[in-house]
């Protein structure tokens, strides 16, 4: 079962109305007004419009079609459907990548080939925020959800290998569930 494909209103109504100031605010920061934003992974939609609303340019990639469309409803922005491990993101050229807890279904061995498909959409000199879940190994949720945890280490290793300079890095608490920790950055290559 693709808990998304199946759950995708549930999803969104436990995540759109949650506000994202206190991780995305340090990426809106250093952005230039009316910079182009790719949200990889938008979910809701709620990222979407939070950018939107700050005067950025924004756009959405989601894999489940039901998501897609209630972020293109509420957010007012396009919102391409499919995968980040095999969509050819060179056709978008964007300022900034927003990858905001979408990578935390990533299995370990397959996040920097990922990374490096996605980066593919950022500008010269454009900046990547990424967060995942702290912690260690795997654990499934009870709704089947796998989560891939990571240490601080392990994350710094693979934006080294993939040539990305850390700008700015810091842990936060979940607002959705405050038993996660998440490990934000902000990368720059």
């Amino acid at each position: 079962m693709d808990y998304y494909k199946e759950n995708y209103k549930e999803y969104f109504d436990r995540t759109f109305s949650l506000d994202p100031s206190s991780f995305l605010g340090p990426v809106a920061e250093r952005l230039s007004n009316g910079a182009m934003v790719l949200d990889v992974g938008c979910g809701s939609g709620r990222d979407l419009l939070w950018f939107k609303k700050k005067g950025f340019e924004v756009i959405g990639f989601e894999r489940s079609a039901g998501l897609a469309e209630l972020a293109r409803e509420h957010s007012g922005v396009e919102v391409i459907e499919g995968d980040f491990d095999t969509y050819d993101f060179s056709f978008i050229s964007a300022d900034a990548i927003i990858a905001s807890g979408s990578l935390v279904h990533v299995q370990h061995e397959w996040l920097a080939d990922i990374l490096q498909n996605i980066v593919q959409a950022l500008e010269k000199h454009g900046i990547f925020y990424v967060s995942l879940k702290q912690g260690e190994e795997t654990k499934t949720d009870d709704l089947g959800r796998p989560f891939y945890y990571w240490k601080d280490e392990e994350l710094r290793e693979i934006f080294e290998s993939l040539n990305f300079k850390i700008l700015d890095s810091y842990q936060n608490e979940s607002i959705a569930n405050s038993d996660d920790v998440w490990l934000s950055y902000i990368l720059r290559r």
